[in-house]
């Protein structure tokens, strides 16, 4: 299934996209797209046997509604950061041994075509698409990469928003330059698990005033999906609603030779995982 939540900031209603493309509205069945639904197996049947069922479930007029980040009351959002063997390559660091770590807040996510803004003082304001994972089961100290898939609910698409010099000119973590406000675009969907049949064969791409700027796939991942949530899963406990997101292939800004051409407002960012939605962002100054 393909869930997404429209309308207003702060006032989305859950839908679903049918096979058809036509867009249907979900109030009636459940309350959100969010935790609650994901880890609720008779809840998500409900879903289910309404998309498939004809005339159950009323069509929604896209035009002018806006589609909202798919998935409500996220709890935590954990970050894999070097996470392409190409990345890794570009930005002239070592492959690392286990996975780098570091968090966005929840509220800094937005829809997939809401205004990114750059910071106050930013000149290093960098791109990065990415294949978010969002967690179905409470995963604790999980033994296999097989049971970590099995803890997945879905998949979308994500923007990974970084400032260069805040991430890693100012001392600190990394967590200064990844957190300012509106960098973690997600959407427009949150694809099931069983609609995804290999997450590390996932072409992920992305535009920068209509030039391509990365062409990558998750196959290139040096830490895939299942081994990520396995990993997680021995340092935090990953509940139902978090969101993980799973490193960015070659091609951004931080990686391109002198001079660098970082985002600025007036510029517009394209990006898309294959099967999971296509993001539009234009930029303008806090």
């Amino acid at each position: 299934m393909k869930l997404l939540r429209v309308g207003t900031a702060g006032a989305e209603r859950p839908a679903l996209l049918d096979r058809d493309g036509t867009l249907r509205d979900l109030t009636g069945i459940v309350p959100d797209i969010d935790g609650d639904l994901l880890a609720d197996a008779s809840a998500l049947a409900r879903v289910r046997a309404a998309a498939d069922a004809p005339g159950v479930l009323p069509a929604l007029d896209p035009a002018g509604l806006r589609v909202g980040p798919p998935l409500g009351r996220i709890g935590k959002i954990v970050c894999i950061g070097l996470n392409y063997h190409d990345h890794a390559a570009e930005t002239g660091a070592a492959v690392p041994a286990e996975p780098i770590l570091f968090f966005k807040a929840p509220d800094t996510v937005v829809g997939p075509e809401d205004t990114v803004l750059v910071p106050r003082g930013s000149r290093k304001t960098d791109w990065e698409v990415e294949l978010a994972v969002v967690i179905g089961r409470t995963a604790r100290y999980l033994d296999s990469a097989e049971e970590g898939l099995a803890h997945v609910a879905g998949y979308a698409t994500a923007h990974d928003v970084s400032e260069r010099e805040f991430q890693i000119e100012r001392g600190g973590t990394w967590d200064k330059g990844k957190n300012c406000e509106t960098f973690n675009p997600l959407g427009p969907w949150l694809v099931t698990a069983d609609e995804v049949p290999d997450p590390q064969a996932l072409p992920l791409r992305l535009w920068v005033n209509g030039e391509l700027k990365q062409n990558g796939t998750t196959a290139d991942q040096i830490f895939p999906v299942g081994e990520v949530v396995r990993y997680l899963s021995h340092f935090m406990t990953l509940y139902p609603g978090d969101v993980i997101n799973t490193g960015t292939p070659a091609g951004v800004a931080m990686g391109q030779p002198d001079p660098k051409q970082y985002l600025k407002a007036g510029d517009v960012v394209e990006l898309e995982v294959e099967g999971l939605g296509r993001q539009r962002q234009e930029l303008k100054g806090a």
